[in-house]
């Protein structure tokens, strides 16, 4: 829960420097400044790198037990993965309110691409997918504003995963049935919708977790700074999330709820795929984990802590640590190595699109 509070207060924080960051842009950085910095995100990223080769090396040599995979489940896995990004599309659209279909996609491909090979990766993917999009004629502000709505819901529905999970574990069991499996995904999404409404549409929910994760987080962490007005600032951020979607709050919601629900599908699609009977909730636990730990900056995407802290958790979740292994690889060629040349191919065509087009802003 320290964690949790602090994620949330990070995140409350950091949101008008990357604001900032996204509307001076690189280019008003000192030559010399950008240079210390890149260095310095180059340095940590080596280091890290360093010290989680070991595990990122054992996934890495699962490419070769990948034929033991059917087909038919590598190709459930890459529908569930394009329904996840059809679902991060519908809600880029709906937050942005104004940009064309295609600039939409090909912007969020590319920026996530860069975001997934570059240091530092985050911030210098958002200002990609700023520039695209204002390439293609949305309004610099709009942007900034749909982007920044985009962020915070979607890490503030992944940060309520976790407690999903409690009920699946004091329920026990294995998932030894795809039925079984598939119903937990659908209840996931469901009870995510759910718990997002209420959060939305009444004070009271809001406020108390605030006042909860507050209380606790000053509790576990007594020489800290306390945090003081956790609640208020929950309900001042979600009015500003709710000023910049609209009226189709509940589009948004329902698809950040469908980009986890899928996404965790996908890594459910790769136990199944290597027959592995794992427990529903511990696997959501490890989903969950995986993607706090994509959050690390110091290397791009997490590369190496999403792969050391997934299989560490799947095999705690009943895996085989061969088997944990290789679900793992399976779930990440899906999820961040496929998605990269997408983004190359996409930066292209934009660049091919947009490049001579005039730039009209939207109204």
């Amino acid at each position: 829960m320290s964690g949790i509070g602090e994620r949330v207060e990070q995140a409350i924080e950091h949101r008008a420097d990357v604001e900032h960051e996204i509307e001076r842009g690189e280019a008003s950085t000192p030559a010399r400044g950008r240079l210390r910095r890149t260095a310095l995100w180059l340095g940590l990223t080596g280091v890290s790198l360093y010290l989680v080769f070991p595990s990122l090396a054992d996934v890495f040599g699962s490419w070769d037990d990948l034929d033991e995979l059917a087909p038919g489940w590598l190709t459930a896995m890459a529908g569930l993965q394009a329904l996840t990004l059809a679902c991060l599309w519908a809600l880029q659209h709906v937050a942005l309110r104004g940009p064309s279909w295609p600039a939409v996609v090909t912007s969020q491909l590319a920026g996530n691409a860069l975001a997934k090979v570059a240091p530092g990766g985050g911030a210098v993917g958002a200002a990609l997918q700023y520039r695209m999009l204002v390439q293609a004629g949305l309004r610099a502000d709009r942007a900034v504003a749909g982007l920044t709505a985009t962020n915070i819901l979607t890490f503030a529905v992944v940060l309520a995963l976790p407690v999903l999970a409690v009920p699946a574990i004091l329920r026990g069991g294995v998932s030894r049935e795809l039925l079984e499996a598939a119903a937990v995904g659908i209840a996931v999404l469901v009870a995510l919708f759910a718990i997002g409404a209420v959060l939305v549409a009444f004070d009271g929910p809001l406020a108390w977790v605030g006042r909860v994760v507050q209380r606790v987080r000053n509790r576990l962490r007594r020489n800290a700074e306390p945090l003081r007005k956790l609640p208020q600032r929950l309900l001042d951020e979600r009015a500003r999330m709710i000023g910049i979607l609209g009226p189709h709050w509940k589009r948004a919601l329902a698809a950040t709820c469908g980009r986890w629900a899928f996404d965790y599908a996908t890594l459910l699609a790769a136990l199944a795929a290597i027959g592995s009977e794992a427990r529903p909730g511990l696997v959501l636990l490890a989903f969950c984990t995986a993607q706090l730990l994509a959050q690390i900056p110091i290397t791009p995407g997490g590369l190496g802590f999403v792969e050391a802290g997934l299989t560490a958790t799947i095999t705690l979740a009943g895996v085989g640590a061969g088997a944990a292994v290789l679900a793992t690889f399976a779930y990440r060629l899906f999820s961040y190595w496929l998605p990269l040349p997408l983004g190359l191919v996409a930066f292209g065509w934009h660049a091919r699109r947009y490049a001579r087009a005039a730039v009209t802003p939207v109204a």
